[in-house]
């Protein structure tokens, strides 16, 4: 399985489980991997045969940006299934980093990472 790789996209979105959270929003930082198969695509130098990176990363920036949720782990499902969609696409993983996390303590980032396949 071939991979493309889109790091550190960033959107704002209104996800968590405190009022202020849902009120103000935060930035979040999404990291894909894209399993799928190039081959098609590189023999013929024919984009409509793999998966287009800009669509796809438009579509998780309106994923983090639409409709809210408790927990990153949703989010990170919702992004999953979007990527998923295309029909190249056969995995998936996905990073959602959570930065600004209501934390009482000094942190460097919050992460949730899932794996989600066809099969």
């Amino acid at each position: 399985m071939d991979r493309v790789a889109l790091r550190g996209l960033r959107a704002r979105g209104h996800h968590g489980v405190f009022p202020e959270e849902r009120e103000k929003g935060q930035t979040f930082v999404v990291d894909l991997v894209l399993g799928l198969d190039t081959r098609p695509a590189a023999d013929g130098d024919d984009l409509t045969r793999t998966v287009h990176y800009g669509v796809v990363a438009e579509e998780v920036a309106s994923v983090v940006s639409g409709e809210p949720v408790d927990l990153i782990e949703t989010l990170a499902q919702r992004i999953a299934d979007s990527c998923l969609k295309h029909e190249v696409v056969q995995e998936v993983e996905v990073v959602v980093h959570k930065p600004d996390a209501p934390i009482a303590v000094p942190f460097d980032d919050v992460t949730v990472t899932i794996s989600r396949s066809r099969v």
